[in-house]
């Protein structure tokens, strides 16, 4: 008997959106559930449970589609340690290192620019995964067109080493109580939010898009070449 095709929603799937499901699921929980034309990875009554490692510009689409009439959960992991190990093509371990490299919980905003309208949507949420991964790196295939400057190693697969905390997004407020310090000036500039939080500017800057498209923020003008924004009262929100 042949073995059976892999099914849609595994072809291509990295081992760490593979760990990331079995993570995830609940006893109960469908995998891999075909739901409106779509497969959603884990689906629990009517929530549906996507994880995406990367680009959420690829499947924002789908989530707006699914948002009517189920509620999405969004998990995506946020690495705030990494190794990177080199492997041969023959499949040998060259060596092993520390990427000094650490992720944060802000960097979610670098993908949430993408999903900025849906984030209010009353059926999404965002589950933030902090992980400690591992990069496999493999010899790229030598290529005409690659210069000198080039990299020689591709990424050939993300492995989970473990979860190391975890944090929910229900609604604008839970990002507002989050991303938006108390004692922020009002009204304030993307530097002075890249301050308070410690992050750089153009992190700031990318919160201060989403938070306008969630209606937590408005803009009130500038102040020389810096735009300005002020929170918006919860009860216009």
């Amino acid at each position: 008997m042949s073995p059976e095709p892999p099914h849609i929603g595994t072809l291509r799937e990295t081992a760490l959106h593979a760990a990331l499901k079995q993570y995830c699921a609940r006893p109960g929980d469908e995998i891999e559930a075909r739901v409106g034309g779509h497969v959603a990875d884990l689906r629990r009554g009517d929530l549906l449970i996507e994880i995406q490692t990367q680009n959420f510009a690829a499947f924002k689409r789908k989530i707006a589609r699914l948002l009517d009439d189920y509620r999405v959960r969004v998990v995506h992991p946020i690495a705030v340690a990494k190794w990177i190990t080199r492997v041969s093509a023959d499949g040998e371990k060259i060596g092993r290192r520390k990427s000094p490299r650490r992720g944060e919980l802000a960097d979610i905003f670098l993908e949430l620019v993408s999903l900025a309208a849906l984030l209010s949507h009353r059926n999404f949420s965002l589950e933030v995964l902090l992980i400690h991964e591992e990069e496999i790196r493999t010899p790229a295939k030598p290529s005409k067109r690659r210069r000198r400057w080039k990299k020689e190693w591709r990424t050939h697969d993300r492995r989970l080493l473990e979860v190391i905390e975890w944090e929910v997004f229900e609604s604008p407020a839970d990002y507002a109580h989050r991303f938006l310090p108390a004692g922020l000036p009002q009204p304030f500039t993307n530097r002075a939010l890249a301050k308070a939080l410690g992050q750089p500017a153009f992190i700031a800057q990318k919160i201060t898009y989403c938070f306008q498209k969630m209606g937590l923020i408005e803009a009130a003008g500038q102040k020389g070449r810096a735009k300005l924004f002020q929170r918006v009262p919860p009860s216009a929100g």
